[in-house]
């Protein structure tokens, strides 16, 4: 199937005086069952594109970087020489559509601005390819249900760029909340941020998904579901602020602060910064605590309890190679991958109650 297009294809299996009719769709799926890796390509070729995820897909084993979509004609030279991508799998954002009659690419893994992923995830998913999507998902829930509805109807897989649920110790920490090896959670403390003193990326810009709670705030929203093992009912209160308002214009939040309601009176105070480098979580059981700093960091994930250290060492250096190798299997064997869209759909909704606390200065239920 390699050597074919989709469109050659129909036309080989018109054969024996009738013809056998197969959706693109069905194609596909016959040429992954084949494939022992998968062919990814990268949409925009950003920071984390360049210095993580192609790093990552030098590391992986099921799949491997395959094209790029780039609207920066430098860039897709560089990219060709360097990873020694063909230029039937080089795409700008015009002709992003042809894809779909590139049996080379598998995964089209979407890392543009918010304000982008709806568009983006719908047509790769449209051209038949599964997707991968980074965090966040999209910058309302309506956007990121429309982007699950267009994957399901095309019987195509949507993944969303949580590399921390695939990571050793996060996982290790899940489970023994799951097991209540501490007893239950009473309330957890968390915080994920990092000094930004860019002026004109997106996430200084509102229109395109920019403001710290939709990046590092996920982070923060990550790690209290996590941490609970809980899904929150309500945010009691949020407050949203900044220091640098020529940087964080019209009411941008720079620093965001909420208390999360979960179940059973389980409370937990998250913050989220683009002023100040905090990175940490605290899991307060009944039998003891869990602290872990940094809790999600590129770098590594280290914690501890009574239980002992929480700090399994990575077999390769890129949590995202992990983390893709994970969601390559899945497609393989057609089962489920471990972060679907609708987990990225649950961190948007509360995302969205966080800022209407802090806009009204009540209680907003999830």
């Amino acid at each position: 199937m390699s050597s074919i297009t989709r469109r050659q294809a129909l036309k080989t299996l018109a054969t024996g005086g009738g013809v056998i009719l197969l959706a693109p769709n069905t194609i596909l799926s016959a040429a992954y069952q084949k494939k022992d890796r998968l062919g990814v390509a990268l949409v925009g070729l950003g920071y984390y594109s360049t210095d993580l995820l192609a790093p990552a897909l030098q590391q992986t084993k099921h799949c491997y970087l395959a094209g790029i979509v780039t609207g920066t004609p430098s860039k897709a030279v560089t990219w060709k020489q360097q990873f020694n991508i063909p230029d039937k799998n080089i795409y700008n954002y015009e002709n992003f559509d042809q894809i779909a009659n590139n049996p080379d690419i598998d995964v089209v893994y979407v890392v543009l601005p918010p304000s982008m992923h709806k568009e983006y995830v719908i047509r790769a998913a449209n051209a038949g390819k599964h997707v991968w999507c980074e965090k966040p998902m999209a910058i309302n829930a309506a956007e990121c249900q429309a982007m699950i509805d267009a994957c399901k109807k095309n019987k195509r897989l949507l993944s969303i760029g949580y590399r921390l649920q695939h990571e050793p110790n996060t996982q290790e920490y899940r489970r023994i909340i799951k097991q209540q090896q501490l007893g239950k959670v009473t309330d957890v403390n968390c915080a994920a941020g990092y000094r930004d003193d860019r002026t004109n990326h997106w996430k200084q810009k509102k229109e395109m998904g920019g403001g710290v709670m939709y990046d590092m705030g996920v982070y923060a929203i990550q790690g209290a579901r996590l941490g609970t093992g809980m899904e929150p009912e309500a945010v009691l209160s949020a407050k949203t602020s900044t220091t640098r308002p020529e940087i964080y214009k019209n009411g941008l939040d720079e620093t965001a602060t909420a208390t999360l309601l979960f179940p059973g009176g389980v409370i937990a105070n998250i913050k989220t910064s683009f002023g100040e480098n905090i990175n940490y979580m605290n899991i307060n059981c009944e039998k003891g605590d869990i602290n872990l700093a940094p809790y999600s960091a590129y770098n590594g994930v280290k914690g501890s309890s009574p239980l002992g250290q929480i700090n399994h060492p990575y077999e390769v250096p890129f949590q995202q190679a992990k983390q893709m190798d994970d969601d390559a299997i899945a497609i393989m064997q057609k089962k489920p991958v471990l972060v679907p869209g609708e987990e990225g759909l649950r961190d948007i909704r509360i995302v969205e109650a966080i800022y209407r606390s802090a806009a009204s200065g009540q209680k907003e239920s999830v």
